[in-house]
């Protein structure tokens, strides 16, 4: 039997009812028989009574709301319904949660779950990658979790750890994703990138849905006889320098993958580290591909055409290759 993204991230928040009574999810319509706008909290009302509440349609209250929770001893996860939504809880994010340790050295344990990037039809308000917004402002980690296993370990890992973590979960993997099991240990340690495939090549640096084009694209660029590594950067913040650098040290060449816009994007931050730290590890100029510089588009083709794909991420790496 097999399990998706989306109840991975189910019996995670499960799992972490039942484990610790500090914790408790918060969000729009997530204490209904419905379980919030994608399921993810699905039946856990039912288990966990007064543990899984509703709250107005307010992203700054409920973030705020959440903030007091934590100073108080609580463990939070707050449910947005969707990624595009938290701008209007941005001062509560950044500049209450984000900073509050350092100005009193009290910690503001608070997990921020945010359904992002795009799929069919849903347009400019419902798609938005914003995990490089969030990743620009110190004092939060940003997660970006790209497995099914993933998802379910570094969401028991974001609500244990005192920062607060903005959760990223890609919609489009709540069911295109399966895996077999659950893991039954902890995965890598946050922070940590995975390489998702050997190569010799070049490397394409990826996370969240965009690590299964990458993957897509070593498979192809395999059969015409070039060996792909993959990294995986499962957090965008911190990011793991080290790894990048250490794979581009094997394959001289690199590209970086994100869905988000690219004006200063986390491909951006990718590319600049390693062209001020390992610099004379390249054989070629590192590129990126990312999502065009506009709003995103309703129309299916239009939206196919506007985010990165297999197609347009190989066109530029066998460009990448002849350089």
């Amino acid at each position: 039997m097999s399990i998706t993204y989306l109840e991975a991230i189910r019996e995670a928040q499960a799992k972490l009812l039942r484990d610790d009574e500090r914790v408790f999810i918060y969000g729009e319509d997530v204490g209904g028989t419905f379980g919030g706008a994608f399921k993810a909290t699905k039946g856990l009302a039912k288990e966990f009574p007064g543990r899984v509440l509703n709250t107005p349609i307010s992203e700054d209250a409920m973030v705020g709301a959440a903030i007091g929770a934590a100073l108080e001893g609580m463990r939070p996860i707050v449910e947005m319904q969707f990624a595009d939504f938290s701008s209007t809880a941005l001062n509560q994010i950044l500049n209450n949660a984000g900073t509050h340790y350092w100005r009193t050295n009290v910690p503001v344990p608070i997990t921020v779950r945010l359904p992002c990037g795009g799929t069919k039809g849903s347009g400019p308000f419902h798609s938005q990658s914003m995990e490089s917004i969030y990743a620009h402002y110190p004092g939060l980690i940003v997660m970006t979790p790209a497995t099914v296993e993933d998802a379910y370990t570094m969401l028991i890992e974001a609500v244990t750890i005192d920062d607060p973590v903005v959760y990223c979960e890609h919609k489009y993997l709540y069911y295109h994703l399966k895996a077999d099991k659950l893991p039954t240990e902890g995965g890598l340690p946050t922070g940590r990138a995975r390489i998702a495939r050997e190569g010799r090549d070049l490397t394409i640096v990826a996370y969240s849905a965009m690590l299964h084009e990458g993957l897509a694209v070593a498979d192809e660029l395999a059969r015409e006889g070039f060996e792909t590594e993959v990294v995986d950067l499962r957090t965008v913040k911190p990011l793991d320098t080290e790894t990048i650098l250490a794979s581009v040290a094997r394959t001289g060449r690199l590209l970086c993958v994100g869905e988000s816009f690219p004006w200063g994007g986390a491909t951006a931050e990718v590319i600049s580290r390693v062209t001020s730290e390992g610099f004379h590890l390249l054989d070629a100029a590192p590129q990126r591909v990312n999502a065009k510089d506009t709003p995103i588009p309703y129309h299916p083709n239009l939206w196919a055409a506007h985010r990165p794909n297999a197609k347009t991420i190989a066109d530029k790496a066998r460009t990448l290759l002849r350089e």
